[in-house]
């Protein structure tokens, strides 16, 4: 859509979190001009995304000291000290350093990672079916206790990977949860409410099937039967129930249960494809690098080196 935009490929330091977080210390090492900043804000106000990047992760941009000015295609945030600029999965963005003194964590993470039979109803909010999560900047912009709380949360995060204390994957994971249920309940201009909240009710029969079928062929038109639904309407609504067409969420939940066996068993990875439902290996294998941004292998090799 937009050819002037780069993929970022981001390279996950727990691959089973689908994380990456960093900080970055300002050595203002190129001078940004104001010739350069009137450039960056015309091509944003033009929608002209050059030298942006974007990714399947959605982005924090937590301000430690200094100012920072980032841009995504429908807003401009200037960021100081404590501020937090949020952007979308695959949204285009990009940011200025207006400040020789910035020091600020850059916190990504892939959210459908944390997508499970028992936090779905919640997570489908965060699957920006209609709009980007940049939508919700407004909530750190105008509620200085969220801001804290999600700021001190993503410090946290920034700390438990550096120490990999034992249990830190459950630290890491419940602070995540903790950031959404912030920006949930704090969505006052209903941003991230526009889904039937009903729905996911009448899907769950589609999703149980699904779970106790995953080794076997699974397709729209035989959910749509079970479902009493015709094809197309079945589509919809799994869609804007869950979040995402029907065989995405089927080839990410038999990636799921991959992870698993790959994890705790002895089962050579054809043996592991066929029993999730993948028979075609070489599929089985591009679809866990979508996921996972790696191979079976590595995967295992990157949470069990030994």
């Amino acid at each position: 859509m937009y050819p002037e935009l780069r993929n970022e490929h981001v390279i996950y330091q727990n691959p089973f979190l689908a994380i990456r977080i960093w900080q970055i210390d300002g050595e203002w090492r190129h001078r940004v001009t104001e010739e350069t900043k009137r450039q960056l804000e015309l091509d944003w106000m033009h929608k002209r995304f050059v030298k942006w990047h974007y990714h399947k992760e959605v982005e924090f941009l937590l301000v430690l000291k200094g100012e920072l000015t980032a841009f995504c295609p429908d807003e401009r945030l200037v960021l100081r000290d404590g501020d937090i600029g949020l952007f979308g999965a695959n949204e285009p963005h990009t940011s200025l350093q207006t400040d020789a003194e910035l020091s600020y964590l850059v916190f990504q993470i892939d959210l459908h990672q944390y997508w499970d039979q028992s936090t779905l109803g919640s997570m489908r909010h965060f699957s920006e079916v209609i709009r980007p999560l940049s939508a919700l900047n407004y909530i750190y912009k105008t509620n200085s206790e969220v801001r804290e709380a999600t700021a001190a949360l993503i410090q946290d995060i920034h700390q438990e990977m550096n120490d990999k204390q034992i249990g830190y994957e459950l630290a890491v994971s419940s602070r995540i949860k903790n950031i959404l249920l912030l920006l949930l309940r704090n969505d006052t201009q209903f941003k991230l409410h526009y889904s039937d909240n009903g729905l996911i009710d009448r899907m769950q029969p589609a999703l149980d099937y699904v779970d106790k079928h995953l080794s076997d062929k699974l397709t729209v038109e035989t959910l749509s039967r079970t479902m009493n639904m015709s094809y197309t309407y079945f589509i919809k609504q799994f869609k804007a129930a869950v979040g995402m067409p029907f065989t995405d969420y089927v080839t990410y939940k038999r990636i799921k249960k991959a992870e698993q066996q790959i994890l705790t068993g002895n089962a050579s990875i054809a043996e592991i494809a066929e029993s999730v439902g993948m028979t075609n290996l070489g599929h089985f294998y591009d679809m866990f690098r979508r996921i996972n941004d790696c191979t079976p292998r590595q995967f295992k090799d990157r949470l069990d080196p030994s």
